[in-house]
């Protein structure tokens, strides 16, 4: 199902409501032994995205149930609807125009530390990537991924970590929602399988 319209325009002008922000780094507890370890050896460059981009909680206008993810992929936010009027704000990339999912979709998968297969249209569009990745810090996908069905149909898109955090904030990925790889992981271990996600 497609957000469109008057609908879609509401809930962006309420999403743009939110106004006080709280900068709140990932809480260090999300991270298991395994994550501290490979991050810290992690192959690319530990990069802070600009203030406005780095995870906040902040008041929440919109109608969304608590443990709602919404993705506002114009301003390269993601949400996580809480009680009270507030919401987790992460910064996020976004994937390039005409290729970005827009729409309501489940979390139907959820993984740690991801391998990555790309699909024959990434392979297409982009030249020497590999046919498989394995798990890890080298890995596009990151250190977790909540993989988006509609129904029982994989849509292929995926809320997941990054190796290029100086992109947070920029539309360039091939579709995904990218994320820090400390906040996806922070955002894993409070979103349980079957978690609504509104894409706009």
């Amino acid at each position: 199902m497609i957000v469109r319209g008057a609908g879609a325009v509401l809930l962006a002008l309420l999403l743009g409501a939110c106004s006080a922000v709280e900068r709140q780094p990932a809480p260090e507890a999300s991270l298991t032994p395994r994550d501290k370890s490979l991050l810290a050896n992690a192959p690319y460059k530990k990069i802070l995205p600009p203030d406005m981009y780095q995870r906040s909680i902040v008041d929440y206008a919109g109608t969304q149930k608590p443990g709602t993810i919404v993705v506002d992929t114009d301003k390269k936010f993601l949400y996580l609807v809480e009680d009270d009027g507030k919401a987790i704000r992460y910064g996020v990339t976004v994937g390039e125009e005409g290729l970005a999912f827009r729409g309501e979709a489940k979390v139907g998968r959820k993984a740690e530390w991801p391998t990555w297969t790309p699909t024959a249209e990434i392979k297409e569009r982009l030249s020497g990537v590999p046919n498989f990745v394995g798990p890890g810090p080298h890995n596009p996908m990151g250190a977790r991924a909540l993989y988006l069905y509609q129904g029982n149909k994989d849509t292929l898109f995926r809320i997941h970590g990054t190796n290029q955090p100086e992109y947070i904030g920029q539309a360039i990925s091939s579709g995904c929602i990218r994320m820090l790889n400390e906040d996806v992981i922070d955002l894993y271990s409070r979103v349980p399988q079957g978690a609504n996600v509104v894409v706009l």
